[in-house]
């Protein structure tokens, strides 16, 4: 969503029925049933909108930098921001990040799951 909003487009809701879709279908397989991927789903979706609107977004020519704040809100085991698992996570983010604003709009979705550290 970010990356089209940096590209001047519209994320429309065919992209976002297809992630959102997506997310479903693996709730599913790891066999939650329909109460409780239902509930898993709204969760989630309060979660990316916290992250999209929390998430520091770099000026215009400085490199994507994580929220600290954010990541610890979200995942307890990466408090120490000198950890090994926490330059692991920053590294891995950092580099999806870069490989998402390299593809173009249209392959955004569907690319990222070809996505490799």
């Amino acid at each position: 969503m970010i990356v089209y909003k940096k590209n001047g487009k519209k994320f429309d809701q065919s992209n976002y029925d297809y992630f959102f879709h997506n997310i479903e279908n693996n709730l599913r397989e790891l066999g939650y049933g329909d109460v409780s991927v239902n509930k898993k789903m709204k969760d989630l979706n309060k979660i990316l909108y916290d992250i999209l609107l929390k998430i520091e977004k770099p000026e215009s020519n400085q490199k994507f930098n994580l929220n600290h704040a954010l990541i610890h809100k979200y995942f307890n085991d990466l408090h120490d921001e000198k950890s090994e698992k926490y330059m692991i996570f920053k590294d891995y983010f950092l580099n999806f990040h870069n490989f998402c604003f390299d593809l173009p709009l249209e392959n955004v979705i569907s690319e990222s799951e070809n996505f490799k550290n």
